[in-house]
């Protein structure tokens, strides 16, 4: 029996996820041996399929998106999201709150060439996930740790706790109750190492909203009266990397809408 197959694709995202794989080096080295890189356009490999497992980079924006999603989907035995574009909408789903016509004939000279939907939305929300890797871009430890865990045939061991967690575990001071900094830490998924508040920053949740242990979101509307922000600046806060994620949480009615996850 030959070497487990992976391709890696893109949807619409900077490629930076993609790249966090390029950037493993040695370790992208050992995985070779383990794992036969089948299509990869980023590192000029394109085979056909199927495929072991997918790596899917990029959030559905467009008609077309829609149908090589499905493909994908239909030629991967596993399929992995990876990144906040992938699992979010990205930051391009700041479109899911504005008109993108307008968007549109701002933007470009002939607006009526474009072919986009009004939407930017996950992939989860059009073809079953096995998996979601958050971030933006995702940690290199977490994307060997899917990998790994898929050669031996277990469940990926991936954090579900918040940056705070991170935090204790680096030592570092709470930059909200010690200096007033606004941080998004409580409510963000973990994986980055706690960056930001190791340096002073507060997080701005670049992994997007981190689960509860019984699977419910977090409580991101009982956060904002800590982060001292006027609604515009908490609005700007929230409208990052994982903009229809964090949106929909801080609704006051908690309603949610087809185009955010």
């Amino acid at each position: 029996m030959g070497r487990p197959t992976l391709a890696v694709w893109k949807f619409a995202s900077c490629d930076g996820c993609q790249l966090t794989l390029l950037d493993c080096e040695d370790e992208l080295l050992a995985l070779a041996g383990q794992i036969e890189i089948v299509h990869f356009l980023e590192a000029g490999a394109s085979g056909a399929g199927p495929y072991d497992v997918s790596l899917v980079e990029g959030s559905v924006t467009t008609p077309a998106d829609l149908d090589r999603i499905r493909h994908v989907r239909a030629v991967s035995r596993r399929l992995v999201t990876i990144g906040a574009c992938a699992t979010a909408g990205g930051v391009q789903a700041l479109r899911n709150f504005a008109d993108v016509e307008e968007f549109a004939s701002v933007v470009y000279a002939s607006p009526e060439y474009i072919d986009t939907l009004a939407t930017s939305t996950p992939i989860a929300a059009h073809v079953p996930v096995d998996f979601e890797l958050r971030g933006c871009p995702i940690d290199r430890r977490q994307l060997l740790e899917v990998l790994a865990a898929h050669l031996a045939g277990r469940k990926p061991d991936v954090s579900r706790h918040s940056v705070c967690f991170e935090c204790k575990i680096r030592g570092n001071v709470c930059v909200m109750v010690a200096h007033g900094t606004p941080c998004l830490g409580p409510i963000t998924h973990a994986g980055c190492g706690a960056i930001c508040p190791a340096y002073g920053r507060g997080c701005y949740g670049c992994f997007g909203p981190t689960p509860t242990w019984s699977g419910a979101r977090p409580n991101t509307r009982g956060l904002l009266p800590w982060l001292d922000m006027t609604d515009d600046e908490a609005d700007r806060v929230l409208s990052t990397f994982n903009v229809a994620a964090f949106r929909e949480e801080a609704r006051p009615d908690g309603a949610g809408d087809d185009a955010s996850q």
